[in-house]
C-alpha cells in the first residue's frame, strides 16, 4: 500500500514524535502512491508546527497525516487553530480541554489526575525550569497564546524522553520562520462579579507596581543588608543597632492597608511580530512578541481549622486582594540552509502578585478572637535561551540542543500583623490590640529569595538503516542548582520597664504607626529573628542519560517502538551557613541513584480507518527542590504555608496501557484507552493544624496503583447541504471523559522517613486505601463550536466537569482535604472583522457563566468544615487584535 520511501517516512516520523525528534525529510513528489481512503480521510489536514529538541514536523508517511495518527505513541496536539477556538488567553486554560488533564490553582496542569511532580514540562522540546518555589512545573498560564504555535501532551513513556515521566509530557511549541511577515497588535479588557468593581484591598506600594516592577521602594535596607553581611545573629545585636534596623522596617507604604471602593477592570496588551528572508540558499526568519497583563482578583474566604475530635477549633473570615502583573517577552531566530536548520529561541517572563489580606478570626477554644493582616509582594521571572541545530546527510541525521534558563522568586517584606481582643471586662477587652508579646499580638516581617540556575546540553545521531528498520542513540545533561533563603524578624516588647506602659493603649495603634520610629526607640523594641536554625538551602540536580531507540515495522501495518534510557543523578539538599557561629541543622540529604528503564510500544493498524496500540515502561519521580527544602513557604493560592522533608526517596513507576482509535476522516476520530501504574513510594501532601494555622508538608507513602479509561470523540459537520446562511458553516465537536481510580497501599510495618530522617510508622500519615492527592474520578470536557470556513466567525460553548479530588491528606483522625471543583460552563465568541482595509479578530467571552464556587473541605461524612471556601463569580472579557 505504501512505497519504501512512504514507510521510511512513517517510522521516522514515529520517532520524531518521541523527544528528541529524529526525522528525515523525505521529498512525497508526485511519482509517490498514496492511499486514497487516507488522502481522503486526511484531506485538508493542515500540519500543526511542533518542535520538539529542535525539529519540526514536517516529515508524514501520506499527505498532510495527522500527526496523532502517525505516531507510535499516545499524543495529543493542540495547534494553533485549536488554541483559538477554546478562546482561553493562556496555554493552561486550553490544555484544560485535552483528553485526561485537569488545571488546578493558578496553571498548573496535572495528567490523568497525578501532581505536577509527575508532569514534564519543555519548551520546544528542552528543560524549562519553574519561577515558583511551589511547583515543578512552569504554571502554564505565564504562556499566552500568542507566543505558541502548537502544544503536544503525550502520555506514554519513550526512552529518549527524560526518565521523570510520570502522568506525562506537556511540550509547548513557540513560533518558528514565518511565511510571510505580520504585525499583530491587541488590546483586551475583562472582570468578574466577584471583584470588578466591588470593594478590595491594597496598599500603596511603589509607584511603578502596575507595571511588575517596584521603583526600588522594597530594596534591602542599609542597615538590614550590613545585619545580612555580617554573619551575626540578632542575639549579638546591640539594642542601638537592633533599633537602627527596627527603624528601617516600618515604611507605611509597604505596611498600611487600604480599602479600594471599586477594584479597577483588568487589562491587557500585546504586540507580535515576525519576518523571514531569503539570503542566497538560506531563510532566516525572526518572531518577536511582547504582551502585558494587569488583573485583580479578590476572594471572601472562609476557613475553619479542624480539632482532633473533628470540631472546628477556629472560623476564619478573610478577604483577600490580588493584583497580578503580568510581563512576557520572546525573540525567536530560525535560520533554514539546504536540509540543516538552526533556531534560537530567548523567552522572558515575569510575574507578580501584590497581595493584601485582612482575616478576622474566632477562636472557638479560648474564646477569643483576633484579625489578621498580610501584606506582600512575589516577583517571580524566567529567562530562557535555548539553541537548537538539526543536520541532515541523507540517511543520517544529528540534532544538537543547549540552552541556559535562571528562574527567581524575590518576596520582600511579607508583613504579618496580629492583634488580639480577649472578651474580657479588662479595660481594653473588648478592642483588638497588638502588645507585640507572641501572646497577645504579634507583628513580624519576612524577606526571601530563590535563585535557580539550569544547563543542559544533548546530542542525538539517527540513522536509516533499512526501509523498515531507524534507530536513534542519544546523550542528555542537565545541570540544576537552585539556593533559597528566607529570614523572618518579630518586633518584641519586652522590656520589662515600659512594657506595661505600653499595653495601657499602645497597642490599639494601627500598624504603620505601632511600627513608628518614636515607638521603636521609646519602648525599646527588640526583634527576634525566628528562622536562624536553617535560614538559607542549596539543592542541586546533576544527571546524565543516554539512550538508544530503534524504530521497526516488521510486516505492513505493525510498527514497534523499542528503546531503553540510562540514567544517572546525583541530587542533594543541604543547609547553607550563613551565620559566622555554626548551627549544626539534620536537615540535608543527598540521593545517588542510576537506572535503566525500558519502553516498548506496538502500533497495528487493523484497518485504514482503526489504529490498536499497546504500551509498557518503567519511568520514575524525583522528589522536587520544594518538597525537599526544610523552610516555609506561603502559597498565596491555596492559603496555607508548606515545608520540605529533606528525606524524601524517589518514587519508581510501572505503567501501562491499550488504545483502540478509529479515524473517520476529515478531523472526525474516536478512540478508547485503558491505563494501569504501579507506584512505589510516591510522594504526597498532608496537612497539620497548629494555632489556627494549617501548614502542609510531604512524606512518601508505601505504594499506590493509579488505573483508569478515557474516551476522547471529534467529529465535524459540515452544514453545506442546508444552503444559504449555512452554505459555508461547520459544527465542530470536540468531547472527551477521563474515569480514574487510584489507591494508596498501607500494610502493618510500613515505615516512612519524617523531616528529621527518623522512621515513623506509614500509618500515622497515611490510610490504606484512600485515593491519591489531585486524582478526579471524573473528568469531562465538551466543546461544541459552530463557525465558518471561509472566514474567521467562531461561536464555542465550553463545558467541563471535574470530581471531587484530595488536595491533602488529614493526619491522625482526620479526614483528608477535599476540593470540588465541579461543573462549569463557558462561552466564546470570535469575529473577523475589515477596518479600512487592516485585517482585526473581535474575542468577546463568558467564563463560568453559571457561577461555580471554590470548595475545599473536610468532612467525616456528617460533618463539614471549609478549609479554603470562596466565590468566584462569572467572568467576562472582551479583547481586539489588529494584523497588518
Amino acid at each position: 500500500m505504501t512505497n519504501g520511501r512512504q514507510l521510511a517516512a512513517l517510522l521516522l516520523l514515529s520517532t520524531a514524535l518521541s523527544f528528541p525528534l529524529s526525522a528525515f525529510a523525505q521529498d512525497t513528489g508526485a511519482a509517490d502512491e498514496v492511499d486514497p481512503v487516507d488522502a481522503a480521510q486526511d484531506e485538508e489536514f493542515d500540519a500543526p508546527d511542533i518542535s520538539l529538541g529542535g525539529n519540526t514536523i514536517i516529515v508524514t508517511g501520506r499527505i498532510n497525516r495527522d500527526p496523532t495518527r502517525a505516531s507510535t505513541q499516545v499524543i495529543s496536539v493542540l495547534s494553533t487553530e485549536q488554541i483559538a477556538r477554546t478562546g482561553e488567553g493562556d496555554i493552561a486554560g486550553a490544555l484544560g480541554r485535552v483528553t485526561g488533564l485537569s488545571v488546578q490553582g493558578q496553571g498548573f496542569v496535572f495528567v490523568r489526575g497525578l501532581g505536577d511532580r509527575y508532569s514534564l514540562a519543555l519548551l520546544n522540546g528542552l528543560p524549562l525550569p519553574s519561577p515558583q518555589p511551589l511547583s515543578r512545573v512552569v504554571p502554564l498560564d505565564l504562556f499566552p497564546t500568542s507566543i505558541v504555535a502548537s502544544s503536544l501532551v503525550q502520555k506514554t513513556y519513550s526512552a529518549n524522553f527524560p526518565a521523570e515521566f510520570g502522568g506525562g509530557v506537556i511540550n509547548l511549541t513557540t513560533r518558528a520562520i514565518p511565511d510571510e511577515s505580520f504585525l499583530s497588535v491587541g488590546m483586551g479588557v475583562s472582570g468578574d462579579t466577584e471583584t470588578t468593581f466591588h470593594n478590595g484591598l491594597s496598599y500603596y506600594g511603589s509607584d511603578s507596581d502596575w507595571f511588575g516592577f517596584d521603583d526600588g521602594t522594597r530594596r534591602t535596607p542599609p542597615a538590614l543588608q550590613a545585619y545580612f553581611d555580617s554573619g551575626r545573629r540578632m542575639s549579638d545585636l546591640t539594642a542601638a543597632e537592633q533599633g537602627a534596623i527596627g527603624k528601617e522596617l516600618g515604611n507605611p507604604n509597604l505596611i498600611l492597608l487600604q480599602k479600594i471602593g471599586d477594584i479597577p477592570a483588568n487589562w491587557s496588551g500585546s504586540l507580535t511580530a515576525g519576518t523571514a528572508t531569503d539570503i542566497g540558499d538560506t531563510r532566516l526568519g525572526v518572531v518577536a512578541t511582547g504582551s502585558i497583563s494587569n488583573e485583580w482578583r479578590t476572594r471572601d474566604i472562609f476557613k475553619q481549622t479542624a480539632l482532633g475530635n473533628f470540631t472546628s477549633g477556629a472560623d476564619t473570615n478573610e478577604i483577600a486582594t490580588d493584583n497580578r502583573i503580568t510581563v512576557n517577552g520572546l525573540l525567536g531566530l530560525g535560520f533554514e540552509f539546504g536540509e540543516h536548520r538552526l533556531r534560537m529561541t530567548n523567552l522572558f517572563i515575569r510575574d507578580s502578585l501584590k497581595t493584601a489580606r485582612l482575616a478576622e478570626v474566632a477562636d472557638l477554644v479560648d474564646d477569643d478572637d483576633s484579625q489578621e493582616q498580610q501584606t506582600a509582594w512575589y516577583e517571580r521571572q524566567l529567562i530562557n535561551s535555548q539553541m537548537v541545530g538539526e543536520f541532515r546527510f541523507g540517511d543520517l541525521s544529528v540534532d544538537l540542543r543547549g540552552g541556559w534558563a535562571e528562574t527567581q522568586r524575590n518576596a520582600p517584606y511579607e508583613y504579618t500583623f496580629e492583634y488580639v481582643r480577649n472578651n474580657t471586662p479588662a479595660p481594653l477587652g473588648s478592642l483588638f490590640v497588638n502588645q507585640l508579646d507572641r501572646q497577645n499580638g504579634s507583628a513580624s516581617v519576612a524577606f526571601s529569595n530563590l535563585d535557580e540556575t539550569l544547563w543542559y546540553g544533548g546530542v542525538d545521531v539517527s540513522y536509516r538503516l533499512a526501509d523498515w528498520l531507524a534507530a536513534t542513540v542519544g546523550y542528555a545533561y542537565t545541570d540544576t542548582n537552585r539556593y533559597s533563603e528566607r529570614r523572618e524578624f518579630t518586633f518584641l516588647n519586652i522590656d520589662g520597664e515600659r512594657s506595661a506602659e505600653f499595653r495601657q493603649g499602645i497597642g490599639l495603634l494601627r500598624p504603620d504607626l505601632l511600627l513608628g520610629d518614636a515607638i521603636i526607640d521609646y519602648y525599646r523594641l527588640r526583634l527576634d529573628e525566628t528562622t536562624e536554625t536553617d535560614p538559607a538551602f542549596e539543592a542541586g540536580l546533576e544527571i546524565h542519560a543516554g539512550y538508544g531507540q530503534v524504530q521497526i515495522e516488521p510486516v505492513t501495518g505493525v510498527s514497534l517502538n523499542l528503546g531503553v534510557r540510562y540514567e544517572d543523578a546525583v541530587q542533594f539538599v543541604r543547609p547553607v551557613e550563613v551565620f559566622t557561629t555554626p548551627i549544626s541543622s539534620p536537615r540535608s540529604n543527598r540521593l545517588t541513584n542510576d537506572y535503566f528503564l525500558p519502553a516498548a510500544t506496538v502500533t497495528w493498524e487493523v484497518t485504514d480507518s482503526l489504529q490498536l496500540r499497546v504500551h509498557g515502561s518503567e519511568t520514575i519521580a524525583r522528589p522536587q527542590f520544594r518538597e525537599l527544602i526544610f523552610q516555609p513557604y506561603f502559597d498565596p493560592e491555596t492559603n496555607r504555608s508548606f515545608t520540605g522533608n529533606p528525606f524524601l526517596i524517589d518514587s519508581k513507576l510501572r505503567n501501562f496501557e491499550a488504545r483502540g482509535e478509529y479515524y473517520l476522516g476529515r478531523g472526525r476520530s474516536f478512540s478508547l484507552a485503558g491505563f494501569y501504574k504501579e507506584i512505589s513510594n510516591p510522594i504526597e501532601v498532608f496537612s497539620t493544624f497548629n494555632d489556627n494555622n494549617q501548614v502542609s508538608s510531604f512524606a512518601n507513602a508505601p505504594r499506590a496503583t493509579l488505573y483508569g479509561v478515557e474516551a476522547d470523540l471529534q467529529y465535524a459537520f459540515d452544514l453545506a447541504d442546508m444552503g444559504g446562511f449555512f452554505q459555508t458553516k461547520q459544527l465542530v465537536l470536540v468531547t472527551n471523559y477521563t474515569w480514574t481510580q487510584s489507591d494508596i497501599s498501607v500494610k502493618a510495618g510500613d515505615t516512612t522517613l519524617n523531616d528529621r530522617g527518623i522512621a515513623i510508622p506509614a500509618a500515622n500519615l497515611f490510610r490504606d486505601g484512600v485515593p491519591m492527592t489531585g486524582q478526579s474520578d471524573h473528568l469531562a470536557n465538551f466543546q461544541i463550536s459552530f463557525e465558518d470556513v471561509d472566514r474567521l466567525q467562531q461561536f464555542t460553548v465550553l463545558a467541563s466537569y471535574a470530581s471531587k479530588r484530595v488536595t491533602s491528606r488529614g493526619t491522625g483522625t482526620l479526614p483528608d482535604i477535599v476540593e470540588n471543583p465541579g461543573f462549569k460552563l463557558d462561552l466564546v465568541m470570535r469575529q473577523g472583522l475589515n477596518f479600512f482595509g487592516t485585517e482585526a479578530e473581535l474575542k468577546l467571552q463568558a467564563r463560568n457563566i453559571l457561577g461555580r464556587d471554590n470548595f475545599e473541605y473536610q468532612t467525616d461524612g456528617i460533618n463539614r468544615l471549609e478549609i479554603n471556601t470562596y466565590n468566584v463569580g462569572t467572568s467576562f472579557s472582551a479583547s481586539i487584535s489588529f494584523d497588518f
